[in-house]
């Protein structure tokens, strides 16, 4: 191969893995993407993957590239597929390159108040599964509302957009006890601030820190732990300082589960996460039937498994039900990438209780056990992830799903 045609190679297997890492996929499974890229192309591409860079090629064809900037999740449908075809061999390095840029320049679905009505539905559902009152439902509307808008205000200043976790923290905290002050809600407190703050919780981080460093990546396991700390450091940042500008008590930082609505309010708000879902990301038309069956199997495992074992285990059943579920529905023709189809369930499994209540009771020296328990929550959901890789592996299948397998975040 002549040289300006490897270096086509050499610079979209960069550029690939960079996306990918945008996308959130683990380092294994684009470190194992690239190599078999390159494999497919005939080119000796060694290649060095972090979270946040990817380094292909070495001498003079050596290519650097850091790590893409967060793609949408509707952009992570044709990049799924640009990689199974990328893998396959069926794409070459000046096609696929058209392919990226064209994936970075999509629209958006939806105009962005759309998008903005979307993080409040998603907020309202998650009221609906963990604090099924009107009350909490009205206020996580609300909430919803005013994050999206902010999150929307400051997307194209990634410096302003860095601070939102500490205002979204604040703003929600100091607005929801004053208003339960007010309207003596105390019981609502805690879990009011949860659902409009779920969009900046760190659990993809958290839960891919796990895989990776089990799996031998130790730098880039603590990398990704690093980062996924630190996030939720500025959640409990904006939350503590909100409590202790309004002098709220121990007796006020309450987390009492309430259920005024009934048995059926948190499957009713596990459909209405998956519309919140389709309005703020925008997902394919097509993909609403298998988005609603994934979410439902999702939520009934880990609920089955809280039942059993108690809600921290609930995550490992949550995670190797995802996992096996979304590796038979990527056997299926009409069907995206696993790791997309991974993604909606994993949102819904993250016990954002645990770590968000943990840290707001840090102010009163209460929240490292809770800490605690978020990350064990969070190793269990990778432990049920990579066991259902395990089972499906010693299930013969058809080739290409094993790097699907892979997309586990």
């Amino acid at each position: 191969m002549a040289e300006v045609d490897q270096r086509a190679v050499v610079e979209f297997i960069a550029r690939l893995g960079s996306a990918m890492l945008g996308a959130d996929y683990p380092v294994t499974i684009v470190r194992r993407t690239l190599s078999l890229v390159a494999a497919r192309n005939g080119v000796d591409c060694p290649v060095l993957v972090l979270p946040n860079f990817v380094q292909a090629g070495d001498g003079e064809l050596i290519t650097v590239v850091n790590r893409d900037k967060p793609l949408r999740y509707d952009q992570t449908f044709p990049l799924g597929e640009l990689v199974a075809r990328a893998e396959r061999g069926q794409v070459g390095a000046a096609q696929g390159w058209a392919e990226l840029e064209r994936i970075h320049a999509l629209p958006p679905r939806f105009p962005p108040w759309v998008a903005v009505l979307g993080c409040a539905v998603q907020s309202a559902a998650y009221a609906l599964i963990l604090q099924p009152t009107v009350v909490a439902l009205v206020a996580a509307g609300g909430f919803g509302l005013l994050v999206g808008a902010l999150m929307h205000v400051t997307a194209r200043n990634p410096g302003l957009r860095q601070l939102m976790p500490v205002v979204c923290a604040f703003l929600v905290t100091y607005v929801a006890f004053s208003l339960g002050r007010l309207l003596h809600m105390g019981h609502d407190s805690l879990r009011v601030l949860i659902p409009p703050l779920t969009f900046f919780l760190p659990g993809v981080a958290i839960t891919l820190a796990v895989v990776e460093a089990s799996t031998g990546h130790m730098v880039s396991g603590a990398a990704r732990l690093t980062g996924g700390l630190m996030r939720l450091a500025q959640l409990g940042l904006g939350i503590i300082v909100a409590i202790q500008l309004l002098g709220v008590t121990t007796a006020e930082l309450t987390d009492a589960p309430v259920n005024k609505l009934g048995a059926w309010a948190p499957w009713l708000g596990v459909a209405v996460y998956a519309v919140g879902i389709i309005l703020n990301l925008g997902p394919p038309r097509g993909f609403w039937p298998w988005l609603v069956l994934v979410l439902f199997v999702t939520y009934g495992a880990q609920a089955a498994t809280a039942t059993v074992f108690g809600g921290y285990v609930s995550g490992f059943g949550g995670g190797l039900v995802l996992m096996l579920c979304a590796l038979a529905l990527s056997r299926l023709p009409t069907t995206p990438a696993a790791q997309v189809v991974l993604a909606p369930g994993f949102w819904l499994l993250v016990p954002s209780s645990v770590g968000l209540i943990g840290v707001a009771e840090l102010a009163n020296g209460r929240g490292g056990g809770a800490v605690l328990a978020m990350l064990g929550s969070m190793i269990a959901i990778a432990l049920g992830f990579q066991i259902g890789i395990a089972l499906w592996s010693s299930v013969p299948h058809r080739e290409g799903l094993v790097s699907d397998s892979g997309t586990q975040d």
